[in-house]
């Protein structure tokens, strides 16, 4: 099989796939490869609060970002929502070639070696007890002691399974914003619990970017974009005085969201515009 038709094949969505003209073979042909969990799917609630995917996400707008220097560029998603690092390994939510998003992956680098120009990786977020989508009160006392050390074990074989498909890949991989500091607006108890999300929520980002960057993984620092830790006030409007992080929450995410849309924790347009800038600022070119 061709490689462009078995990077169709294998990927949920690729943007460019259909190389009408000629202008498509006159550079060669590279590969964005976008892993992970709903996020790098560029999932949104549509008009019913359906979360669905759509061509807003911040790998399509990388990749747009990306394309014009390198217009052999390519954009290969194999996200998974709802992925966790266990799933992501051995599968059971998405249908892969293969059985699991990895293997999808590690067989698209193998087919594909030295043409990936990029892989992006966001993953965690959804592991059982993690810190980072909408805990309760019983994950917050949870989190960092049940989920850290399975989670870092995950992360390690996942990238080392990437790593060793195609050494020479670069792979920007991400960390997290905290969709529970929206509870800030429900009164004290909201606020307490904002406040103590946001402290699991330090412990278990410090997790992911230590231990990407003992792999010598570049970080994109999403948590630090969205100013998780500024609790410093400003004016929001339609919202009033809030909390920085809370605003960020509030203006990027749907998670302040009247209904049906809301309350929903994945980004927004303008959110996962800051994801794909976080990216670039990591290295991503």
């Amino acid at each position: 099989m061709p490689a462009l038709g078995l990077a169709c094949s294998l990927a949920a969505v690729i943007t460019g796939c259909a190389g009408a003209g000629g202008s498509s073979h006159a550079v060669p042909v590279t590969y964005y490869l976008s892993l992970g969990d709903s996020l790098s799917q560029g999932v949104q609630p549509d008009a019913a609060g359906v979360s669905v995917r759509t061509r807003d996400g911040y790998a399509d707008q990388l990749y747009a970002a990306l394309r014009p220097r390198h217009p052999g560029l390519r954009l290969v998603k194999l996200g998974c929502p709802d992925e966790t690092t266990a799933t992501m390994i051995h599968g059971g939510i998405c249908s892969y070639p293969g059985g699991s998003q990895l293997a999808a992956a590690v067989s698209f680098l193998q087919a594909h070696r030295r043409k990936v120009s990029l892989i992006t990786l966001d993953i965690g977020a959804n592991d059982p007890d993690s810190c980072i989508t909408m805990p309760s009160v019983t994950k917050l006392a949870t989190c960092v002691g049940k989920s850290m050390p399975r989670t870092a074990a995950n992360l390690a074989t996942i990238v080392t399974s990437l790593r060793q498909a195609d050494p020479g890949a670069p792979i920007i991989a991400m960390n997290y914003y905290l969709p529970a500091l929206a509870e800030w607006r429900h009164g004290l108890v909201g606020q307490a619990f904002a406040r103590l999300s946001e402290l699991a929520a330090v412990g278990y980002n410090t997790l992911l970017t230590n231990a990407y960057k003992a792999s010598g993984i570049r970080v994109a620092d999403v948590f630090s974009a969205f100013h998780t830790t500024d609790f410093g006030e400003v004016t929001v409007p339609g919202f009033g005085r809030l909390p920085r992080n809370v605003a960020a929450i509030c203006q990027w995410t749907w998670e302040c969201a009247a209904p049906p849309r809301g309350p929903n924790q994945h980004a927004n347009q303008a959110g996962y515009q800051v994801i794909a800038r976080s990216f670039l600022l990591a290295g991503a070119h």
